[in-house]
């Protein structure tokens, strides 16, 4: 079978949906110190909550 070397959505029914590229979706940027900021998050947040226990 001897296709086309044009990027085309297959998925579109139209002809002229059919006809456009298909629609980039950006990768969201994730940060390298999420890791980092949840478990501070975590951390501070049990230190506050048992400190108040105990104050």
């Amino acid at each position: 079978m001897k296709r086309r070397l044009v990027l085309t959505n297959e998925a579109a029914r139209h002809p002229l949906r059919r006809s456009l590229p298909p629609p980039v979706t950006p990768a969201a940027p994730r940060g390298d110190d999420h890791d980092l900021k949840l478990f501070v998050l975590s951390f501070t947040a049990f230190f506050v909550c048992f400190y108040s226990f105990i104050g």
